[in-house]
């Protein structure tokens, strides 16, 4: 896997602005600089492609997408149209793109909930992760945080422990994804507190709910809140990994921070994929095409600047991550016996 560490932003690109980008980006006219070519032997791509979000517009996963899918109509001259279907913690959109045709002109940008948790937890899956996808590329290692408004009485992690410990199960904690809502619940058991949880479909809803206080505190990925609390709207208290953060530097680690080292890295990642049986061709030309624009100073400073850290791998690669992962988190839901449906 890739990892790249960006520059320093110069600014920070907001979803309201990510969201204001065309769902349908175009470039006529610009030569494609591989051929790949389906099973007809038509060459890829000779119409637009569709990427399948399964999140509400202006999350991580939805800003990344459009990035590549903006570069992607640019490099081959063909529109891309980004889709969100969200819903059912990412089961609707993953539904749409394992029963579509596998000719590359269908993909999913997926998530850990959708490849990883859904599975494990959620009964009569309308998809199967191993069985129906083709892996392409991983497209990013994003950094959660727990976060609360700037207006709370937390000014850290202990802080926010005393507040639940008051109040035992009258504080709100929002969550868009499954990912969240186990951190939520690995949290209460961990630190002994309890507080209600409120399910969102995404990372866009779960930011609004903490803006408008229907929630009082959240975990979510970097990119989703970034831009809030660099205008000062929120305070982040800790991250839920132990690797560094370019963008906060002085954030402690939620484990370190709540003193109970077995809140390690929940962090979550983003992942492209094609219905199985998709070309080894295509599903190549694609996996090249976001490890070369990932180098690109320019697409860089526009991820950097999102907040969103950038990881490409093989597509064998992603496959061996996704089952460790898979094995990873069986093994805590068996021990914990944790029921998150």
């Amino acid at each position: 896997m890739h990892e790249l560490n960006a520059h320093a932003p110069h600014s920070i690109v907001t979803s309201a602005a990510l969201i204001a980008l065309t769902l349908c980006i175009t470039a006529p006219g610009i030569a494609t600089p591989a051929v790949a070519q389906n099973e007809d032997g038509i060459t890829y791509p000779s119409r637009p492609i569709h990427i399948i979000v399964p999140f509400p517009a202006g999350g991580p996963t939805d800003i990344l997408s459009r990035i590549i899918g903006r570069e992607m109509a640019v490099s081959w001259g063909k529109p891309v149209v980004i889709e969100n279907r969200p819903g059912a913690d990412t089961t609707i959109g993953a539904e749409v793109v394992a029963k579509a045709d596998p000719n590359g002109y269908t993909l999913l940008a997926a998530m850990d909930s959708t490849m990883v948790l859904n599975p494990l937890v959620k009964k009569d899956l309308p998809y199967d992760p191993l069985r129906d996808f083709q892996p392409i590329s991983l497209g990013a290692k994003n950094m959660s945080l727990l976060e609360v408004r700037a207006d709370s009485s937390a000014a850290n992690v202990q802080d926010l422990l005393g507040l639940l410990k008051a109040k035992p199960g009258k504080l709100n904690f929002g969550a868009g994804t499954t990912n969240g809502r186990l951190a939520a619940l690995l949290f209460a058991k961990l630190t002994n507190t309890s507080f209600a949880i409120i399910p969102y479909k995404g990372s866009a809803d779960t930011m609004d709910g903490l803006l408008t206080g229907s929630v009082d505190f959240v975990i979510d990925g970097i990119a989703s809140s970034y831009s809030l609390i660099k205008q000062g709207r929120f305070r982040a208290l800790a991250k839920l990994s132990e690797r560094p953060l370019r963008q906060l530097p002085d954030l402690p680690p939620l484990a370190e921070a709540a003193g109970v080292p077995e809140l390690g890295d929940i962090s979550t990642w983003i992942g492209f994929y094609a219905p199985v049986g998709t070309s080894s061709e295509i599903v190549g030309k694609i996996q090249h095409f976001i490890a070369t624009i990932y180098a690109d100073p320019g697409v860089a400073q526009k991820l950097d600047d999102a907040g969103i850290i950038p990881v490409s791998s093989t597509p064998g690669e992603l496959d061996a991550y996704v089952r460790s992962e898979t094995e990873r988190w069986g093994k805590v839901l068996r021990e914990s016996n944790f029921a998150v449906e």
